[in-house]
Order: C-alpha cells, then sequence, then structure tokens
C-alpha cells in the first residue's frame, strides 16, 4: 500500500520554522495500530490523517506514542495541505475531531482556525512542577495543560525542564507564559508524557493561553509568539466560548509511504 504524506511548517511564513507536521490523505481509516506506528516511524511532533465523509473530513491526530484529543499545528497543516496542493474549492473547511466540529477559514494569506476555548483555574503548586521547571512561578493554573506565568519573556526562554519530572505529573503538559516585549504574550510548552519535549508552537495550549491574557490585558485580539528554537506566531482572538487562531503555513516535502 502507497500513501501520500505531506510534511507542512504550521505558524510559519519561512522552511525550518515553525512546527513540522506529516498530513496523509486517507481513501478509509486503516487499523489504530497501523496510524500509531506511521507516527512513531515519523516522529514529528504530530501526524495528522484525515478520511472525506458525507458531511466533510474526519481528522485524527497522532503523536509517536498516542492520540491526542487536539491539535493546532496538525490542523492548519492539514487545511494548507487541503487548499494550497490538493485544491479544495471552498473557502473553509469542517473537520469532524475528538474534539467536536472545527473550521478553518482561508482569509488571503491566513488561514484561521475555530477552537474551543479553555480557560485555566487556580491550582495548587506541586513539588513535582517545581523540580520540574526548576523555578518558582508567578501564578500556576490548570487546564488541559498546567498554565506556569513567569515574570517576563527572559524567564520563559531560560527555562530548562527536567522532563524526567515533568512526566510524573498528571495533565498533558505544562504551559509556562508571561508577557511579551513585541506581542501580547510568549509561551513555551512540554510535553513528555506525549513523547514530545518541547513542542516548537502548539496551537491547542493557545486555548488556554488567550482566554487567560484576554482577562489580564483587557484585549479580545492578541498577538501571541511561542519562543521555541524553531519559533512561531499566532494570533489570538477570543469570542465567548470559542477561540479564532490564525497563521501561515509552509510545504517543506511531499512524499510516499510504503506499507
Amino acid at each position: 500500500m502507497r500513501i501520500k504524506q505531506y510534511q507542512v511548517d504550521a505558524f510559519t511564513t519561512r522552511i525550518f520554522g515553525g512546527n513540522p507536521a506529516a498530513v496523509c490523505p486517507l481513501d478509509a481509516w486503516l487499523e489504530d495500530r497501523l496510524l500509531q506506528a506511521i507516527a512513531a516511524e515519523n516522529n514529528l511532533s504530530e501526524t495528522a490523517f484525515f478520511v472525506k465523509t458525507e458531511n466533510g473530513f474526519h481528522l485524527r491526530w497522532f503523536t509517536p506514542v498516542a492520540e491526542v484529543d487536539l491539535c493546532g499545528h496538525a490542523t492548519l497543516a492539514t487545511a494548507h495541505v487541503m487548499f494550497e496542493i490538493l485544491g479544495y474549492p471552498e473557502s473553509a473547511i469542517a473537520f469532524t475531531t475528538r474534539s467536536g466540529i472545527l473550521t478553518v477559514e482561508k482569509k488571503d494569506s491566513l488561514l484561521v482556525m475555530d477552537f474551543p476555548s479553555v480557560p485555566p483555574v487556580p491550582c495548587s503548586t506541586s513539588d513535582a512542577l517545581l523540580a520540574g521547571l526548576g523555578l518558582q512561578p508567578v501564578e500556576v493554573l490548570a487546564a488541559t495543560d498546567f498554565l506556569v506565568v513567569l515574570n517576563d519573556e527572559e524567564a520563559v526562554c531560560a527555562v530548562k525542564p527536567d522532563f524526567a519530572k515533568l512526566v510524573e505529573l498528571d495533565l498533558r503538559g505544562v504551559i509556562v507564559t508571561a508577557q511579551g516585549r513585541d506581542v501580547d504574550f510568549v509561551s513555551r510548552f512540554f510535553g513528555p508524557k506525549l513523547g514530545i519535549p518541547e513542542d516548537p508552537v502548539t496551537g491547542s495550549a493557545h486555548c488556554t493561553l488567550a482566554p487567560y491574557w484576554s482577562a489580564k490585558l483587557g484585549k479580545q485580539i492578541l498577538r501571541a509568539r511561542q519562543v521555541s528554537k524553531r519559533g512561531g506566531d499566532i494570533q489570538c482572538e477570543l469570542k465567548c466560548n470559542r477561540v479564532a487562531l490564525a497563521g501561515h503555513a509552509v510545504t517543506f516535502m511531499e512524499a510516499e509511504i510504503f506499507v
């Protein structure tokens, strides 16, 4: 069997930036064990698979070790492939996912994703979290991930996590964040439990970051930057219980998988 695969750098305007994701269009669903094996072989933070349905498309995301409920950059990458390579003719795509119906709309050069808002709530600070980050946070909250607020952008960039400690935590991952110098806020994301020590740009984390910083800064529209080594930019707009996440994407590679 041959499966077409595309590798796309998401939340960036240049190759070797943003977050790389693999995208595989399928005629029908393969066994889960094969999907997971492909994702493990790719060894990217996410591999996305999609199948056309009567009402749109069914989209699933796999890290090297597990299927996940929500992934922003691989959704952006999938929409990029459909619009720019496969010639999808409409201006918006509806994906059925484990997080409900997610739409991606093409607006000039931007792709705008409609995602759920996942506001964080205050929580206690565990010894494993403090040891894993090696710092004293300004504030700690929790949603799908821990949200750790630091003093400034320099502190976020300086974090050197102990991934063995972070694996002990009971949530998906850890977001560290602070107000930015030339953007509204910056962040980094660590997800060793999912086989992703540091994710370059994490769309789903901004479902939590956007409502937090919107409340702090009194703004509905925010500019965000994930300050990983590769780096990436996300435009966020809070809309009641939804978040619009917008970014660019570029194609790095087209290939075929032989299984």
